[in-house]
This record gives structure tokens, C-alpha cells and sequence, in this order.
């Protein structure tokens, strides 16, 4: 191979074997079983394939901040790809290697290729990684060493870094400057709160590694909430949860809760009284809370991985680089988007899944949307579809988000999402039976005003016996909507509200267990959905959800919009 060729090792070590590759990228979590390594994307290109001991290539990951956690659990068990190599810059899975590395001595190297060099590689059989090289088909190309950015730390940077508060705090500095120098950060910047996303049981990693930064006494220096977890707390004994999940399950929400973070247990922390103001620099994790705090609330965070984002709770630090830097907020693709007429609630995460398909890599501004007056819980729902299919960190709606205005950067390149684009993923996203026996609402968790549209549809009607209707809804929500009678409503309505955990985290029995297909109006549990429950999922509306609430059916047409 050309020796001009530019290789870098993000994380060095050595590894060989087939090169698994993949011009699309993965989310690892609902898009890889950690029990086996196996992809269950069902609509990505590896599907079916197993990634243990693969040199797998692909240009980034994409999709959920807990891909760090299934990586770790992969590596943990002796799972895990060879390597992993990528195009394109990336945090969530890097920094699950950095953590199988660091905490745990694990290594597994992370290398990221010009665009020749990966091309060429993806083409290769197999491939051999030195500290020094890799090797592959009869090339070989050299690789350049780790990054070791010029931090410029502050004072107190440098006593938690020298282990002025602990082993903990310590440990967490050196996984964040680890972070920050292949991030390309020059220094750190002060965060005014957290969200954990690592709290959700990916697998025993997530606990082994929160146990372990306990047990090492960390504590959170500033307010930090936490994502929906796997259970319902208080209550998932009596619901048949079996003690080999829910105990541990439990364990790891009461280690983060023991740490101070606070049990709010929500995956929607923008709808919490704690929400941040715009331009507020915070430190989220949760893809689509990402997205929605940049995007629309105008706050400042990176799509933090699972465990980074403790790391950061606990110094109160985080790498100054990404979209923390006006000019990393800029938008590189616009896309035209041809707007049927008299759109509902569907449209909003079908919009968003193909806008993320069309902008993998790069941040967007959607044009031709304003027309539509979306709600605040439509654009929940596009960021949410958005963040399963990129792995951008926000978005721009031209006309609505509040940094559109002079989002689109000199060197941005255009897209159009046409009708016939519409259409075609809307079958692609409905390609199962007509019968429901269940309707998932609550993905991410549900607003008041979506609990309340949802009651005012069923209008007091009972759904059918044979279909199952979940809510899943934050505690807070749960409060208001028991005070202002809408949960009465739901209930009367045969609807059951739970809290805590999330469709992307629920799991038999509470996920009732007779389900063949599952009908929705999430897409992001729409593309999660497959791969998680092992069921066919259908995309709809709200009304479409009370159809088939109320008659087991969902039949096959497009929207009226679409028509």
C-alpha cells in the first residue's frame, strides 16, 4: 500500500484476524446482542453476523450513547471484535475500549484510517495490528502513535489528575484527558449538570464498572439525573421481573443513587424542572436527550458515552471540543424537504429517521418543515428518530430550533427527502403483520401532553382484551398526570403507565410475553424495536396506536399525507 496512506491508533495494541466490513455504521446497543456478539440491527447490512474476533470496519458508530456499555460487557466476556477501525471520528465505542483498558485490562485496539486506506482495508480478508502497524493482504501501512494533546489544565485539573480526591476522581481525570486528546481538545470546560445513561443493565458491565467506581468512592459534584433503567424499582418483583435480571439490574440504579445522582430515572430529562437554559454547558448522555438539548432547548452538551458521562459528573469536567464550540454546531448538509400537506404526528420520526440516514455523519439544517407548526413533542419525536440513524449530535429546523438562523456553514452540501423517500421508508418501517398485540407509546418517555392526547383518543373506550397498552412515562410525569386525572383516564381505559424503564430497556415479563407484533409511534423503537424484543414493529400514529388498541388492527396503508 502506498505508504502515504495515514493510519492512527486511537488506542494501540495488537489483534488479528477477518476483517468484517461495512460501509454503514452500527449502533452496539439494540444493534448487538452482548450474549453473543451477533448484530441484530435487522436493518443494518451485517445482520446475522458475529463480531467476535473481527477486525470490524466501519466509518463511526451511530445511534445510543449505551454502546459503550455493550462493548465493555463484549469485552468482559471475551466476546468482543479483534479491533475496531473507523474512518471517521468516534467516542462511544473508543471510549468503551479506553474503559476495558483502563479499569480492567482489556485491550483492544481502536484505529482510525484515512479514506484510501480504510477503503482498501475493508477489502481485505484478513488483518494483523501491531503496536506499530497493520498489516493486511500484503500491505502494510504504519501507524501513528496515540494522540497526546497539549491540555491546558487548570490547577485544580491537575490535583484530581494527581489524585488530590481520590482514587476515583483520579481515575475519572485520566479517562477524561484520554478522551480530550482524541477529541483534539486543548482544554476542559465547567459543566452546570450531568445525565447518566449508564445506569440502563446493558449486561453485568455497566455494574461491574459502576460497583467498582463506588466502591472507590465516587461522588458527583454536580446535579445529575439518570436515564430510564431496566426495571421498575419499586415494583418489579411483584411483576414477575426474575431475581437473576432484576436484582442486578436494581444494584446498578442504587450504585449511581449512592453516588448522588439523583433516581429521576427518566430518558426525557428535558421535560424535568431541572431542564438547562440555552447556552448552558451540560453534560448529557442519552442520545436522544443530546439531540433535544442542543437542538431545541439550545443548550451546549457532546453525545457523551456511558461511563464518560459519570467520569464527567464526578470532576465536574468535560473535554472543551465538538459541539461545546460554536463552530462545531454549524450545519455541513442542508436538506430540502418536500412537505405533503396536513401532516400528523407520523410524520415527525419518519422525517427524522431519514434525515439521519441522510446526514450519518454530519449535523443538518432541515428546511421546509416550518410550515407544519411542530409541537415541542413532534420535535421530541424527530430528534429522537434523528439520534437512531446518525451519529450527529443535534440538528437545525429552519424556521424552528433556535439556532437556524445561520446554522448552514460555508461548505455545506445539499440533500432532498422527497415524498418517494417518505413512502418507501415508511414500508420499510411497516413490513409485518396486521394483528397487534401490543401498543408501545413512550419511546422516549412520554410528555403529559402525550399521555393527555392519548387518553382524549380513547375517549374513555376500553382497548380490546387481547391487546396489551404500555405507557412508559418519567415519575414526574406520572405525578402530574395522577393530579390532573389523566392517569384515571388511561387506567379506565385498560392502559397501563409504567415508570422507571424504557421501551429500548423492557424486557419480558413486563414486555407481555404472547406478542408477535408490536405497534408504535416511536421510530426510534420502530428501528430498536426488532433487535431488542424479537418482534415485528410497526410505525404509526397516535390515532393509528388507538386503532389498534381498540380492534387488534393495524392495516397496511400509507398515511393520508402520503396518499
Amino acid at each position: 500500500m502506498d505508504a502515504s496512506f495515514s493510519a492512527h491508533a486511537v488506542l494501540a495494541g495488537r489483534a488479528s484476524g477477518p476483517v468484517l466490513a461495512s460501509n454503514e455504521a452500527l449502533s452496539f446497543w439494540g444493534g448487538v446482542d452482548p450474549a453473543n456478539g451477533r448484530v441484530i440491527d435487522v436493518h443494518h447490512p451485517l445482520h446475522g453476523a458475529c463480531l467476535t474476533g473481527a477486525i470490524l470496519t466501519m466509518p463511526s458508530s451511530r445511534g445510543s450513547c449505551s454502546g459503550s456499555g455493550v462493548l465493555l460487557d463484549l469485552a468482559l466476556s471475551g466476546r468482543a471484535p479483534a479491533a475496531l477501525i473507523f474512518s471517521q471520528a468516534e467516542d462511544v465505542l473508543t471510549l468503551g475500549a479506553l474503559i476495558a483498558a483502563e479499569l480492567f485490562g482489556k485491550r483492544l485496539p481502536v484505529l482510525r484510517l484515512a479514506p484510501d486506506a480504510f477503503a482498501a482495508l475493508a477489502r481485505a480478508k484478513s488483518a494483523r495490528i501491531s503496536e506499530t502497524a497493520i498489516e493486511a493482504d500484503g500491505f502494510s501501512l504504519p501507524l501513528a502513535p496515540p494522540a497526546t494533546a497539549l491540555l491546558g489544565l487548570t490547577g485544580a485539573d491537575r490535583a484530581m489528575l494527581d489524585g488530590r480526591d481520590g482514587p476515583a476522581v483520579q481515575q475519572a481525570m485520566r479517562i477524561i484527558c484520554a478522551m480530550a486528546a482524541q477529541q483534539g481538545a486543548q482544554r476542559l470546560v465547567d459543566i452546570s449538570q450531568g445525565h447518566i445513561d449508564g445506569c440502563i443493565y446493558a449486561g453485568p458491565a455497566n455494574l461491574t464498572f459502576a460497583a467498582k467506581m463506588a466502591e472507590m468512592g465516587a461522588r458527583v459534584r454536580v446535579p445529575t439525573t439518570m436515564n430510564a433503567i431496566s426495571i421498575d424499582h419499586a415494583h418489579w418483583r411483584e411483576q414477575g421481573v426474575p431475581p437473576s435480571f432484576g436484582a442486578p439490574a436494581a444494584r446498578l440504579a442504587d450504585a449511581y443513587v449512592s453516588m448522588g445522582c439523583q433516581p429521576t430515572f427518566t430518558c426525557s430529562p428535558y421535560l424535568l424542572d431541572s431542564a438547562p437554559a440555552a447556552g448552558a454547558a451540560i453534560a448529557w448522555a442519552e442520545s436522544n436527550a443530546v439531540i433535544f438539548a442542543n437542538s431545541v432547548l439550545g443548550a451546549r452538551t457532546a453525545k457523551h458515552p456511558d461511563f464518560l458521562d459519570l467520569c464527567i459528573a464526578i470532576t465536574g469536567r468535560a473535554p472543551l471540543s465538538g459541539v461545546y464550540l460554536d463552530q462545531h454546531r454549524r450545519a455541513r448538509r442542508i436538506i430540502d424537504i418536500e412537505l405533503p400537506d396536513e401532516v400528523d404526528d407520523a410524520f415527525w420520526p419518519l422525517i427524522g429517521y431519514l434525515a439521519g440516514r441522510t446526514a450519518p455523519q454530519r449535523i443538518p439544517l432541515l428546511r421546509g418543515l416550518a410550515k407544519a407548526g411542530p409541537s415541542r413533542d413532534d420535535l421530541k419525536a424527530l430528534c429522537a428518530a434523528f439520534g437512531t440513524t446518525s451519529a450527529a449530535p443535534m440538528l437545525h429546523v429552519e424556521g424552528v430550533t433556535p439556532e437556524a438562523g445561520n446554522a448552514a456553514a460555508d461548505d455545506a452540501d445539499h440533500a432532498v427527502i422527497t415524498r418517494t423517500d417518505m413512502a418507501a421508508a415508511w414500508q420499510r418501517l411497516n413490513d409485518g403483520p396486521e394483528q397487534v398485540e401490543l401498543v408501545a407509546i413512550g419511546s422516549p418517555h412520554a410528555s403529559l401532553g402525550e399521555c393527555r392526547t392519548l387518553a382524549d383518543a380513547l375517549g374513555g373506550r376500553r382497548r380490546l382484551a387481547d391487546v396489551a397498552v404500555i405507557v412508559t412515562a418519567g415519575q414526574q410525569v406520572i405525578r402530574e398526570a395522577q393530579g390532573d386525572g389523566t392517569l384515571a383516564r388511561l387506567q379506565e381505559s385498560g392502559v397501563q403507565v409504567l415508570p422507571d424503564l424504557c421501551w429500548c430497556s423492557i424486557s419480558e415479563p413486563v414486555f407481555p410475553a404472547r406478542t408477535r407484533a408490536v405497534m408504535t409511534n416511536s421510530g426510534k423503537y420502530a428501528h430498536y424495536g426488532p433487535g431488542l424484543s424479537g418482534r415485528v414493529v410497526r410505525l404509526g400514529s397516535l390515532a393509528d396506536c388507538v386503532t389498534a388498541a381498540l380492534t387488534g388492527h393495524a392495516p397496511h396503508r400509507l398515511p393520508h399525507w402520503l396518499s
